[in-house]
């Protein structure tokens, strides 16, 4: 792809944008641990929720979805639509929970949970798990697909642009070791808007370049038949639920992702009652009141507005690229030869956004873990703010160095994705329990994690089950999940509950609505919120209004209007329901 002097000038305009934020909160950041990593817990929920939106928009989720897309049709992306009940189910049930803990990483939770030897060993291990091979994993296919984009537009080999993407990593790094989290949050919501505006304008390139909407969709019609595929029917490109009869989506798979897959597999951005840089935005609200409403613009945002610029891209390479032996790169073939010559600097720097906004959270989010939770924590536990913000930014330049090298044993984002999946199924269940139930203890926690890890890992070695395959991937899930959930179930039975002092100071601190039938009666000052069915119903109301919003939209935009409205107006029905109950209860309206 040719790009201009003027193309350049964009691209630097948008890096000084940057490293001008970072110089602003500069000082702000490095007055505090808590100003480093938490924002000094003064974030309005619109800036909270819009970052989480960002940092799950990085620059391998059009690649990713894009390979789905002209693998399995539209229905490819049940691999992620999955996850919309769980993340529903923290908005109403743990957001709240989430912000009154008071703790700076999820991590640091177990030590107010649970106590002893057991709790310390549980935070140190899970700092330093997640903090590094964790998060070097998703690093690395967020790097790997930066370097795919790179080599394709700067026609260049694996090596160079992998070295490129280390200095655009370092200029991140940088960036987030001078700003902390109010750098990375204000950067992100720049980079969110030059995004999102980038893959719009690319989508309706896209299909421009077919022909139209009604060209695109007779092409793929056609492309259906020759797949022998009912043209906008059972098995076709364009529906939105799988074939359940299909190679790629039996039926024991599509159950296993609707069933199981939402609640019972840790996954980043996605996790069991919230965790990661997700609790990292909920901790760094101004309240409870902004940590649900950030968590809830966040799901809608994520599932139902974002996605289809990026499928209707999707769906143009597969009649515009036909036979790539990669269908990922699909997305970038359109925008090489078919972006607007006057756009490709803004479409280029909308691309480092989305790679700059994932690796500046993944880089502050994994810091904070290896220095709040194992580094001062085990070590240096009495060291001043000032040394440990000076840890925090070597400890974020270390990172930078050992995802650089994981990307090179990278060859596909979605394949990843999949193996998180698998390595993180049957720890949800603990993860979801031990907020709503006083029996669960450190132990739990730590046999759910040895067990998921050892039966994933040792069925895909020793038994040979490959979780590129539905059918076995749908197997290893529910063997994982249920040997997972005994193991860890027959541990909190056989181990000793968790001292009475420590539920007692926990239920005081949460004031979960329910689960604490013995401690309850210990701390009768405390008053639960007791609103459980009202959160379940706003939980059903809130995963229909995010289907339908996702569907109706896809409806309207695919020309069957009528069915698209239909959908719109009962997404429109379960807000107003959300909204109606929020109110009641005094959440839908904040003061800023």
């Amino acid at each position: 792809m040719q790009l201009s002097v003027v193309d350049w000038l964009v691209v630097a305009a948008y890096f000084l944008l940057n490293i001008a934020i970072g110089y602003y909160y500069k000082q702000r950041a490095g007055s505090s641990v808590d100003e480093f990593f938490l924002s000094g817990r003064d974030v309005p929920w619109w800036l909270a929720g819009t970052s989480m939106v960002a940092t799950t928009f990085a620059a391998d989720t059009p690649l990713a979805v894009t390979g789905m897309v002209a693998r399995n049709g539209i229905a490819g992306n049940w691999l992620w639509w999955n996850f919309v009940a769980g993340g529903m189910l923290v908005v109403f049930f743990y957001a709240r929970l989430w912000r009154r803990s008071g703790v700076m990483t999820d991590i640091e939770f177990s030590e107010i949970r649970y106590s002893g030897k057991p709790a310390a060993f549980l935070r140190g291990f899970r700092a330093v798990y997640f903090g590094i091979p964790i998060n070097c994993i998703v690093l690395g296919w967020v790097n790997l697909a930066m370097v795919k984009i790179l080599m394709m537009v700067l026609n260049v080999e694996k090596t160079t642009a992998l070295v490129i993407v280390i200095l655009l990593i370092g200029i991140t790094s940088w960036i987030s070791t001078l700003s902390g989290l109010w750098g990375v949050l204000v950067t992100d919501v720049v980079q969110f808007f030059i995004k999102m505006a980038m893959v719009v304008i690319l989508a309706y390139c896209a299909v421009d370049a077919v022909g139209g909407m009604d060209a695109l969709m007779a092409k793929l019609a056609a492309v259906d038949a020759a797949r022998g595929a009912s043209p906008g029917g059972k098995g076709s490109l364009l529906a939105f639920v799988p074939d359940l009869d299909s190679p790629w989506m039996p039926m024991i798979t599509f159950l296993v992702y609707i069933s199981l897959n939402w609640w019972a597999t840790w996954y980043p951005g996605a996790e069991p009652g919230g965790g990661g840089y997700v609790a990292q935005r909920m901790f760094c609200a101004r309240d409870e009141k902004h940590s649900l409403l950030a968590t809830l613009w966040f799901n809608i945002a994520h599932y139902a507005i974002r996605p289809w610029p990026w499928i209707l891209t999707a769906l143009a390479s597969i009649v515009l690229y036909p036979n790539l032996a990669d269908p990922e790169t699909g997305y970038i073939k359109v925008m090489i030869d078919h972006m607007p010559a006057s756009l490709r600097g803004l479409m280029l720097a909308g691309f480092a956004a989305a790679y700059m906004s994932t690796i500046a959270t993944q880089l502050n989010w994994g810091a904070s873990y290896l220095v709040n939770d194992f580094y001062r924590r085990f070590w240096k536990p009495t060291a001043t703010d000032a040394h440990y913000v000076l840890i925090s930014q070597i400890a974020t330049v270390a990172i930078t160095l050992i995802s650089a090298g994981v990307t090179f044993y990278m060859d596909s984002i979605s394949g990843a994705w999949k193996l998180l999946i698998v390595t993180g199924a049957g720890t949800g269940g603990v993860l979801l329990l031990r907020w709503y139930w006083w029996r669960v203890n450190a132990w739990s926690e730590v046999v759910a994690m040895a067990t998921a890890f050892v039966v994933s890992v040792g069925l895909q070695l020793f038994a040979n089950m490959d979780s590129d395959k539905p059918e076995e991937f749908a197997w290893l899930m529910i063997i994982t999940v249920g040997v997972t959930t005994v193991a860890w179930l027959a541990a909190t039975f056989l181990t000793p509950a968790e001292p009475r002092e420590t539920l007692i100071a926990f239920y005081k601190r949460t004031r979960p609505a329910s689960g604490w039938g013995p401690i309850v009666a210990l701390a009768p000052e405390v008053k639960p919120a007791g609103d459980g069915l009202n959160n379940l119903a706003c939980w059903i109301a809130g995963c229909v209004m995010i289907y339908m919003a996702l569907f109706g939209l896809g409806k309207v935009l695919l020309k069957d209007t009528v069915m698209g409205v239909g959908m719109l107006a009962l997404a429109a029905a379960a807000g107003a329901f959300i909204y109606y109950d929020l109110n009641k209860r005094g959440w839908a309206s904040i003061s800023e």
